[in-house]
């Protein structure tokens, strides 16, 4: 049998470039696949449903929870979030590693019911650097801008939870970082043992 899938967790605040980061990265491993959340958020630019976001209402959302169809939601700048159970099952199963971009809060949450599941926090360099990134997007008025400021602090106070961090300065630099990350997760005894096993068994 071969290798179970990996997944990943990537959290960060608003316009830290998550979304950059995990871009190129997917670009660099083929085996990564990028877990597509469900969002009652209505899409920004050039964003399609089913490529960036499953987006629904909220009583479709809502429904979705109902019927357990969610592993992880949360809301978040009063908007529901969340990761489609079924996807993550059929993708890891299948050998192939899975990124979640997920709010602090359904991190953990994820956390609990993948304990081997990989947490990855990326910060910016700076407060100011961040406003000044939220700023430059042009799809936020400023009371938007203030409350993901906010949000982005009280994110902080989560970054003990999460294995590793990165601060995405340069995006080459910080997809490096991630990179060694998930290469040296994936040498992990407890990632392969069933290669382990088979070996052990030859043996005797």
């Amino acid at each position: 049998m071969s290798q179970l899938g990996m997944l990943i967790i990537v959290s960060a605040p608003s316009g830290t470039g998550k979304n950059a980061v995990i871009k190129e990265l997917m670009k660099a491993d083929e085996n990564i696949f990028y877990s597509v959340s469900v969002t009652t958020r209505k899409p920004r630019n050039k964003e399609k449903n089913g490529i960036n976001y499953f987006f629904e209402t909220r009583d479709e959302f809502e429904k979705m929870i109902i019927n357990k169809e969610l592993i992880e939601w949360d809301e978040y700048v009063n908007n529901y979030y969340g990761t489609p159970k079924k996807f993550i099952e059929e993708m890891t199963n299948e050998g192939k590693d899975v990124i979640l971009e997920i709010t602090v809060e359904g991190a953990i949450n994820v956390k609990e019911m993948w304990p081997e599941a990989v947490m990855i926090f990326l910060l910016p360099p700076s407060m100011n650097e961040l406003r000044k990134r939220i700023i430059c997007r042009n799809t936020e008025c400023e009371d938007s801008i203030n409350q993901r400021m906010l949000s982005a602090e009280k994110e902080l106070d989560y970054v003990n939870d999460y294995e590793y961090v990165v601060i995405n300065d340069d995006l080459s630099y910080a997809v490096n970082q991630v990179e060694e990350i998930i290469h040296a997760e994936r040498l992990k005894t407890i990632r392969n043992k069933n290669i382990v096993n088979k070996l052990i068994r030859r043996k005797k």
